[in-house]
């Protein structure tokens, strides 16, 4: 007969409650879309193209239907990603004009004193901003440069306001992180509020440290070399807080990284959306402002058991 084992999780994380923890992961695909507040939209697309395909789409019918109702489009914007490509060659081929679009993105990446990373940067957000989305536009159709902005160790004192300056963000678009991080506003900074939400809520844009199971995270991406290069990754970062989701008109969310079996978006969908909402997990902020949340198959899969008893199948049990 196994031996009872029990352990307090690792004090990397603000959030520990091992009940809690375990509650969620036992929540299965089925029942994953299930929320008591009828704001959150929880919503399945299988196949992964075809869900970041939806997320292109969302974006350029935002733009699309406000240039048509003749109203400035307030976009903000999350980390890089090579769907944007897609987003400007159908942008061209279209002939949507952007002229009226305002986007803001989430973050950028910070050297140790807080200074934020150059355009020119090659692993930087603003490089591949540029490099795959706004320099790909017509320059007849394309975003005017004074209507882009990133956060900066020059106006991140003023980024939340600039937002709303421009009349407030109609659609933010963005993710959770392995942390539960929203933007880089990261669980550390959520836990000096305890439970105190309303303070939380009024957190925005800064300079932060990178939380250790951010800095994991992002060593995983191509920027880092896929490899885990955690040096790669800057210890610091300019990021929208809290405030900045709560204002926006509307939050759309999309989970979809998975490598091969194994995604760690699948703990943390389910935290975010049926733990508690507390600071400690930031993107808990999404049961109270609501939204939209879309998930890969991939994601959404159950956890653990049968993963485990095909491992033991296939490889045996070495007590036997």
């Amino acid at each position: 007969m196994s031996r009872e084992f029990t352990f307090a999780p690792a004090p990397v994380h603000p959030f520990r409650d091992r009940e809690v923890c375990e509650r969620v992961m036992r929540i299965n695909k089925e029942d994953l879309c299930k929320h008591p507040n009828e704001n959150l939209k929880i919503g399945i697309i299988e196949d992964n193209f075809q869900l970041a395909l939806k997320f292109m789409l969302d974006i350029l019918s935002g733009i699309k239907q406000s240039l048509e109702e003749g109203k400035p489009h307030v976009i903000i914007l999350g980390a890089p990603n090579p769907q944007y490509a897609l987003l400007a060659q159908m942008i061209n081929q279209l002939n949507i004009s952007c002229k009226h679009v305002h986007t803001f993105n989430m973050d950028e990446y910070a050297d140790e004193k807080g200074n934020t990373a150059p355009r020119d940067y090659e692993r930087g957000f603003q490089y591949w901003m540029w490099k795959d989305l706004f320099s790909r536009l017509k320059p007849e159709l394309a975003i005017p440069d004074a209507q882009i902005h990133f956060p900066s160790t020059q106006n991140i004192n003023d980024y939340s306001r600039m937002i709303e300056d421009a009349g407030g963000a109609d659609v933010c678009y963005g993710g959770c992180g392995w942390n539960g991080h929203i933007a880089f506003y990261e669980p550390h900074l959520g836990a000096r509020f305890g439970d105190d939400m309303d303070a939380f809520m009024r957190e925005g844009a800064q300079i932060v440290d990178l939380h250790p199971i951010t800095v994991a995270q992002n060593s995983l991406f191509c920027d880092a070399g896929a490899s885990g290069a955690w040096h790669r990754v800057p210890p610091k970062a300019a990021t929208i807080g809290p405030r900045d989701l709560a204002a926006a008109r509307l939050n759309r969310v999309y989970h979809w990284f998975s490598y091969g079996d194994v995604s760690w978006q699948r703990f943390i969908s389910r935290l975010m959306l049926h733990g508690p909402v507390t600071p400690s997990v930031p993107g808990s902020i999404y049961q109270v402002i609501g939204g939209e949340v879309w998930l890969s198959g991939d994601v959404a899969a159950d956890i653990d058991t049968p993963y485990v008893a095909e491992r033991r199948v296939q490889y045996g049990d070495i007590r036997d």
